[in-house]
């Protein structure tokens, strides 16, 4: 499984960008598909997943309500719709992939992983 993910870039504080992650291969062995950020300086922490046998999803505190995960099987794409951003959104986004877990998509082991998009929120 290859991933791609694209769409970051430079915006200011409160505006919008949406996140592409795009996947070929072997996709059938997917089961979850999980956003991840890694701001300079910080551990990196999970932003969003979905899982694909019931599209539940689920996301940090940090972004309820200002972003939002969803995906096309039709594409193989999953989407970070992301809104709202602020200056500490500013990080490098990663998309992964898993095919095993227990429960919520969070909860997945992610196995294959995209190389990352930078996105800068300026205040």
């Amino acid at each position: 499984v290859q991933l791609q993910a694209s769409g970051g870039g430079l915006v200011q504080a409160g505006g919008s960008l949406r996140l592409s992650c795009a996947a070929s291969g072997s996709i059938f062995s997917i089961n979850a598909t999980n956003w991840y950020r890694q701001a300079p300086g910080k551990e990196r922490e999970g932003v969003s997943c979905i899982s694909v046998s019931d599209d539940n999803t689920a996301s940090a505190d940090s972004v309820k309500g200002r972003f939002t995960i969803s995906r096309d099987n039709a594409k193989n794409t999953v989407w970070l719709q992301m809104m709202n951003l602020k200056p500490e959104d500013t990080a490098v986004y990663y998309c992964a992939a898993g095919a095993e877990g227990l429960g919520s998509c969070e909860n997945y082991n992610m196995d294959y992983w995209g190389k990352g998009t930078l996105v800068t929120v300026s205040s």
